[in-house]
């Protein structure tokens, strides 16, 4: 049972609180449209576990949206913005979507697995980046897997970013085909790589083939497969800070946080270090942001509810250093450890 949020006498002390508490939610996706902060989660259910296997417990069927006029006030819940009955492709399971804005129009971007069960990338369109959004009758062509991160570049173009291990289904994907018989890789072998996509002036399919953004090690090898504590797993999100592109996400199993610098949107991008340490639950998924002069991260962990399939988004402060680099935090504050 979700408690009611308790306010205190420092009511402007809001980071690494839970920001939303009568809902469980996560997969923050959070962007500053108006010069305001706007949130995407996703939107966990209460589910029957004796019903579900894996995955599956991860049962989300529609989408708020939140706003913070700043970073020491709660978020207000703009409402529902989509449902899965409302996609007519969309079988179930909403996951973690995206938002994004071009010439006035929010392109909400979101996985969902279609009716014979693939998950693929559906695009919805708003008027206001508080929705609602009227979705598109098709997914977009040539997509497939989880976690769409729509990164717009500095030039005007934008990019698509997309992939998730197992239960996200990339490791049944090479070279952009699916196969039962594609595995995900064993040992010494180049770990499965997300995708990347510019996208068409409409916003409405994609430009090119998706291609693999690698991850490399200081020496330029591939980060492998073995390297659980350093491969991609899930969660792509794309930042850019000066001349650099951060390609940040999670290891899955090994509950990191990572991160890794390129020159080029398309990388390849080398490995720098790890963003946030592992946080109560078994998920972690986060985007960054620069909001009045100052970096924030928004994340999620298990704090309100103790389960890892009914979570609760954060925020929390993000340092750099003079190299580039970012500052490590703790995913569990001190009464949590």
């Amino acid at each position: 049972m979700l408690i009611s949020r308790q306010e205190d006498d420092n009511e402007t002390n809001i980071e690494r609180q839970p920001l939303v508490t009568d809902l469980y939610t996560a997969d923050p996706s959070a962007h500053v449209f108006n010069g305001k902060i706007y949130i995407y989660p996703s939107h966990d259910q209460t589910v029957d576990e004796r019903e579900y296997e894996g995955a599956d417990k991860y049962d989300m069927k529609d989408y708020h949206v939140y706003v913070m006029p700043d970073t020491k006030t709660f978020p207000e819940d703009l409402g529902c913005v989509l449902k899965l009955e409302d996609v007519p492709w969309a079988g179930k399971q909403l996951w973690a979507p995206d938002c994004v804005e071009k010439d006035g129009k929010y392109y909400f971007v979101f996985p969902a697995k279609d009716k014979e069960g693939f998950f693929r990338i559906g695009i919805a369109i708003g008027d206001s980046p508080g929705g609602p959004f009227k979705p598109e009758p098709n997914y977009l062509k040539g997509t497939y897997s989880i976690d769409p991160c729509m990164f717009p570049d500095t030039d005007g173009k934008y990019y698509l970013i997309f992939g998730g291990l197992q239960g996200g289904q990339l490791d049944q994907y090479i070279d952009n085909k699916w196969s039962a018989d594609n595995k995900e890789p064993k040992g010494s072998e180049p770990a499965r790589m997300p995708k990347i996509a510019l996208m068409k002036y409409n916003m409405l399919e994609l430009a090119e083939e998706p291609r693999d953004l690698i991850i490399v090690d200081e020496k330029g090898n591939y980060i492998t497969s073995e390297d659980s504590k350093r491969r991609f797993f899930e969660a792509a999100w794309i930042f850019k800070k000066d001349d650099l592109y951060y390609f940040t996400y999670s290891t899955g199993s090994t509950h990191l946080l990572c991160y890794s610098i390129s020159k080029s949107v398309y990388g390849p991008y080398t490995y720098r270090g790890v963003l946030l340490t592992p946080v109560l639950g078994w998920t972690t998924h986060h985007s960054v942001l620069e909001f009045n002069g100052k970096w924030y991260m928004f994340y999620h962990d298990s704090e309100l509810s103790g389960e890892n399939h009914k979570r609760n988004i954060k925020f929390t402060s993000l340092e750099f250093k003079e190299n580039g680099d970012i500052i490590t935090i703790n995913g569990k504050t001190d009464e949590e450890k």
